[in-house]
């Protein structure tokens, strides 16, 4: 049966690959910048932090920007990029 085939081998291709996750922060944390340099960030930004986190090796940072939206963000821990922005959609 040679359509058995094709699954098993694409199944095999998947798990022996690697996998990409941009979001993800590999830095060793010696390299990392302070909470305190992720609020100032976020001064910066208009952003009124709730919470800071860390996540996936990211902070991961959760508060309201300047029009009052929701959002979640993953910030790298060394150059303070901001990676992943989710939410904003709509008022608190």
């Amino acid at each position: 049966m040679k359509t058995g085939i094709l699954p098993i081998l694409a199944l095999t291709i998947l798990a022996t690959s690697p996998v990409l996750a941009f979001a993800d922060c590999d830095a060793p944390t010696g390299e990392w910048k302070s909470r305190e340099a992720v609020r100032e960030l976020a001064e910066q930004q208009g952003w009124s932090l709730k919470r800071i986190k860390i996540d996936d090796g990211c902070y991961e940072v959760y508060g309201t920007d300047s029009a009052g939206r929701r959002f979640e963000a993953k910030i790298d821990p060394v150059t303070l990029e901001i990676r992943e922005i989710e939410g904003r959609h709509g008022r608190r």
